[in-house]
């Protein structure tokens, strides 16, 4: 019986000690939709923001096709559309961390996809 009471004693402990080691319990089921996540601008930011924002992600990706006309998201033409397609493939692109979605503060992550119609964001 005293061996027993230990036995339980100790496994309680174990299991205490995953909890405080892993604060979120010591196992996470995430589903995949879960880990998507999506760069896209901030609806506060400024013009001269969402052009620098479009300049750079072009820069690095060396194709922004897709924004331009005929491109499969141009539509609407706008320049918060235009920056949060182009923001979230160089987010894509660089690793998905969040420091690649910063932009100088203009920018968001969100986990609701913000694809449109032929515009799918990858």
């Amino acid at each position: 019986m005293a061996q027993s009471r230990s036995a339980l004693s100790i496994s309680i402990l174990f299991l205490l000690l995953l909890f405080i080691h892993f604060p979120g319990g010591p196992i996470k089921v995430v589903s995949e939709d879960e880990n998507k996540t999506w760069c896209v601008a901030k609806p506060s930011a400024t013009d001269s923001e969402l052009s620098a924002n479009i300049q750079f992600a072009c820069n690095q990706l060396k194709d922004c096709k897709v924004i331009q006309e005929g491109g499969s998201c141009y539509n609407p033409n706008s320049l918060i559309n235009h920056a949060s397609v182009v923001m979230n493939l160089y987010y894509k692109a660089v690793g998905q961390n969040s420091w690649n979605c910063d932009f100088r503060g203009s920018a968001l992550i969100t986990q609701t996809d913000p694809s449109y119609g032929n515009c799918k964001y990858a």
